[in-house]
């Protein structure tokens, strides 16, 4: 099993979310504390009151992914995750295979559906339409990153023998999809490479427009289920690390920790998401050394 650090997310508008460090940076000390992935997430046009009352800043995760890979060797590049309906998935699809052509095949396209009313309205993209254009985007993404021409009709886009050149490295590069709903769990069977499942709490269900999570027999048994689905195609599973003593000190309650990471492993998660929450480019770096020297390093 591998982890994954996100670089933090900035809640409000009172601080500026690179505070908690130089994106190269944190992507170096990232890499050589041993985690597996340097994640970003992305928030194109949130509303002023969802970002006052605790939403979260973000950089275009594209943009800082590629600045990422330029500063490192060996993480994979994760969005954490790209909502496809923002964009005409020709463009999703030349970003990612750009990311994945410049980190030399590191990139990883996690994706969802989306769930902000007004940020949808922002962008021009009817809400009530995110699914169509979820399936769509999922339909034409390889199709542009095979580098044949092809052709496609969506609900918005005609495309008569596209072509996207350069190809990536990845063939295709893999998609993990996030959301615990059962439509979610069989585009994950079906149509892609790996599942984020969302730990939340329950007054924020009916706001991020999924199904709650269940227990980790519940969790276990949807994975088996979704690995049976895909014929034996290999399905990563990203679990998030929701631990707020965690994130204030990696270094206490080592072994509970370590118990839980087991625990994870056991059924069947093959990454674990480490939210970072620091708010200054020392803590952070504090962190990252700590959690690399207690989890991740050989001792």
């Amino acid at each position: 099993m591998q982890f994954i650090y996100q670089y933090p997310d900035t809640h409000g508008t009172e601080v500026d979310m690179l505070d908690a460090g130089p994106v190269d940076q944190v992507a170096k000390a990232v890499e050589a504390a041993g985690f597996g992935g340097f994640a970003f997430t992305e928030h194109p046009a949130p509303g002023a009151r969802w970002l006052s009352a605790g939403g979260h800043q973000t950089l275009d995760p594209f943009v800082a992914l590629g600045f990422a890979a330029a500063a490192t060797e060996r993480i994979r590049l994760l969005t954490y995750l790209c909502v496809l309906p923002y964009r005409n998935p020709m463009l999703t699809a030349k970003a990612a295979a750009t990311v994945d052509k410049l980190s030399g095949g590191r990139f990883i396209l996690g994706v969802g559906t989306g769930y902000l009313k007004g940020e949808f309205s922002a962008l021009g993209v009817d809400l009530e339409e995110r699914n169509i254009l979820f399936d769509e985007a999922l339909d034409v993404l390889p199709l542009h990153w095979s580098g044949e021409p092809f052709s496609y009709t969506g609900r918005h886009f005609s495309a008569k023998e596209a072509i996207g050149r350069p190809r990536p490295v990845q063939q295709p590069i893999p998609i993990w999809i996030g959301g615990n709903s059962r439509l979610t769990r069989r585009r994950v069977a079906e149509r892609a490479q790996g599942w984020m499942p969302l730990v939340l709490p329950p007054a924020m269900i009916p706001t991020v427009r999924t199904s709650a999570l269940g227990d980790m027999t519940e969790v276990a048994t949807w994975i088996a289920e979704m690995r049976e689905a895909a014929g034996g195609r290999t399905l990563d599973v990203t679990f998030p690390y929701m631990d707020d003593d965690l994130r204030a000190d990696p270094g206490k309650d080592v072994n509970r920790h370590r118990e839980a990471f087991a625990q994870l492993a056991d059924i069947g998660v093959t990454w674990v998401m480490v939210p970072g929450a620091t708010e200054t480019e020392s803590d952070t770096m504090a962190f990252l050394d700590s959690f690399g020297s207690h989890y991740l390093q050989e001792t």
